[in-house]
């Protein structure tokens, strides 16, 4: 297993880089990398959903993006410390009836001495939204990274 940098203990800086990070594998929507940043024995509870291990993120992740069409995600550091961080985040889908998403939800993650996350609590609320009301349209580009998604 190789480190995961950066590693905690966890400055401003180095927090917001592992944001960022996680918000550009996610937005890959390509389970084996996304799951490459947990531990082999991550724990999840993703909304009413209890995950253990890569195996079972992996499986998660391709049954996600197969319901949530075109998905695009911003995240936003909301705190920090030694080996954790919250973050508050967004992003956006279609489902395969074309009905546009919004979901809002805060994470809490906690990482090992590699940087690795071993633990991630999600909590996300769905809004129905018109296409027209969309802000979100694929990965972050470079000028907006490290700002502030607003929350409306």
């Amino acid at each position: 297993m190789t480190d995961r940098p950066p590693l905690p203990p966890f400055s401003r800086e180095t927090a917001l880089q592992k944001v960022q990070a996680a918000e550009d594998a996610w937005n890959t929507r390509d389970p084996e990398q996304v799951a490459a940043a947990y531990t082999a024995d991550s724990v999840w509870r993703n909304r009413d959903r209890f995950i253990a291990g890569r195996d079972e993120i992996v499986a998660f992740l391709a049954g996600k993006w197969q319901r949530e069409l075109d998905y695009a995600l911003r995240k936003n550091l909301w705190t920090f410390g030694e080996d954790r961080i919250a973050v508050r985040f967004q992003y956006e889908s279609h489902d395969t009836a074309g009905q546009w998403w919004r979901s809002y939800g805060n994470e809490l993650w906690e990482f090992d001495f590699r940087g690795l996350m071993r633990r991630r609590e999600a909590s996300i609320n769905d809004a129905p939204i018109a296409e027209s009301e969309r802000r979100i349209f694929g990965p972050r580009p470079e000028a907006e990274r490290g700002t502030e998604f607003p929350l409306r």
